[in-house]
């Protein structure tokens, strides 16, 4: 098995390594949005970004190609998918309520309108229509040197945020009124971390699709949650379950013939479902 996954190492390793530095990144990612009790917000945002590409890809078409090449590129694709993302972390990261609406009832309308309107805009270019499928479906196969770069860049600066601000993150996570109590300014908190939530979400989904972005952004983080007593240890445990179940998952993807993406967020629905069981024994 490992032989057979070395020998597709020349063909595939930017998918690889580029899978394995999104599953790292977007479980230290995760364990805020776990740690909020904002998981759902993942989905919302997964989506808004599919639909910020389905909407470029649309008004692509009805402008020429040699006047405009620059709209028709893939770091048009990924800006605007970064862009909605963000736009839709910062809607439905907020702690309180918009107008009469709750904040659940917000992120549910940002995930329905953007799931339904990302298909009926490209539902009459087979070109779109396949795109879109491609990233609801997930498939890491095709994550470029470029996309290796980037989210090594992503990672080492989260990290270092994270080991920067430890503490304030921490508190920020746990306990909003304490923060808002000694000074921290709530507001601007929430805007940034939702913009780097809706960062994070919007590159990954152009290199690897919304189902492995958003099993990479919950599931570890999850697994990491039955196992700590307490949030900090999350921040060591859930890139270390991500990371090693990423190894495995494409190691047995390439042996058995699966789609990486699809098998690595299984093993981590087993390993939570595992971690479950093994609560409720003791």
């Amino acid at each position: 098995m490992i032989q057979n996954f070395f020998s597709s190492w020349h063909l595939f390793y930017q998918s690889y390594l580029a899978g394995w530095l999104i599953s790292f990144l977007l479980s230290m990612v995760g364990v805020l949005v776990v740690a909020r009790d904002q998981i759902f917000i993942g989905a919302a945002v997964s989506q808004a970004s599919t639909l910020g590409i389905a909407l470029t890809m649309w008004a692509a078409s009805a402008i020429p190609v040699n006047q405009f090449p620059w709209f028709h590129s893939d770091a048009m694709l990924s800006v605007m998918a970064v862009i909605f993302s963000v736009m839709a972390a910062s809607l439905t990261g907020r702690g309180e309520q918009t107008g009469k609406e709750s904040h659940e009832a917000i992120t549910g309308w940002v995930f329905l309108v953007s799931a339904s309107l990302s298909i009926l805009i490209v539902s009459h270019s087979p070109l779109g229509l396949e795109e879109i499928h491609r990233l609801l479906s997930s498939s890491i196969i095709g994550a470029t040197v470029a996309d290796v770069w980037v989210f090594s860049i992503l990672t080492v600066l989260t990290s270092s945020l994270l080991i920067l601000l430890y503490r304030k993150i921490l508190l920020f996570a746990l306990d909003p009124s304490m923060a808002m109590a000694i000074g921290m300014k709530i507001r601007v908190w929430n805007l940034v971390t939702s913009a780097w939530l809706g960062l994070s979400i919007g590159l990954s989904i152009r290199a690897s699709g919304m189902l492995y972005t958003f099993g990479c952004l919950v599931l570890p983080a999850l697994v990491a949650k039955n196992l700590c007593r307490e949030v900090r240890y999350m921040f060591l445990v859930a890139p270390m379950v991500a990371v090693g179940t990423g190894v495995i998952g494409f190691l047995l993807a390439n042996y058995y013939d699966y789609p990486p993406g699809q098998m690595t967020v299984a093993l981590f629905c087993l390993q939570l479902i595992m971690v479950w069981v093994f609560r409720r024994r003791q």
